[in-house]
């Protein structure tokens, strides 16, 4: 066996096996009418033992189950007889890499931004005591040692600066939240008498 050969096989057993009843799973649940569920678990794996080299695949879980519906798909378009309710689902069977989208990583990298400068709010000490124990991950004995406080200052600090980091954010999605009946103001109430 070539060492590329053996290489692709080390991969598959590596990173492929695994996923192998997490596959057939859903093979059963989106494909039924595909056919065998062997059979395109068998031809995948041909698919991907005939790959020449497996470096390029960044996600295998995802990149698997690629291949499996690209197999069931083919077969179903082969089929003679498709079920017309098999036919109207092929476009939802998408399955879901494991890259996000331009616009999840957009919105969490705002998300992220908002995070910081919530953080970077709040009084010194707890925000400290927040980044060591929430960001750095260190034990609060260890922060407590290095700041020359008790742990429980360190438990009370960690608490009130998570508690104020998420009444922030939840405060910030009321917020962009549209009101479903706004209450008029007296401006507005005003200006209807007029």
């Amino acid at each position: 066996m070539s060492d590329g050969r053996t290489r692709v096989v080390a991969w598959i057993g590596r990173e492929i096996l695994p996923h192998e009843a997490d596959l057939r799973a859903w093979l059963r649940r989106a494909f039924a009418a595909a056919g065998d569920v062997d059979d395109i678990v068998q031809e995948t794996y041909c698919r991907l033992a005939g790959l020449s080299a497996v470096e390029h695949i960044g996600e295998p879980r995802a990149y698997l189950f690629q291949a499996a519906r690209s197999v069931a798909l083919e077969q179903l378009r082969r089929a003679r007889v498709v079920r017309i309710d098999t036919a109207a689902e092929i476009d939802s069977l998408n399955v879901e890499l494991d890259e996000p989208s331009p616009e999840r990583i957009a919105g969490g990298r705002r998300e992220l931004e908002r995070v910081r400068r919530l953080i970077a709010a709040l009084p010194d000490r707890c925000r400290r005591i927040f980044e060591m124990r929430k960001i750095e991950g260190l034990p609060q004995r260890e922060i407590a040692r290095r700041m020359g406080v008790t742990e429980n200052v360190v438990e009370n600090e960690s608490v009130r600066g998570l508690r104020a980091i998420l009444a922030a954010l939840a405060e910030g999605e009321t917020q962009q939240q549209p009101t479903a009946a706004r209450r008029p103001s007296t401006h507005d109430r005003t200006r209807k008498r007029r």
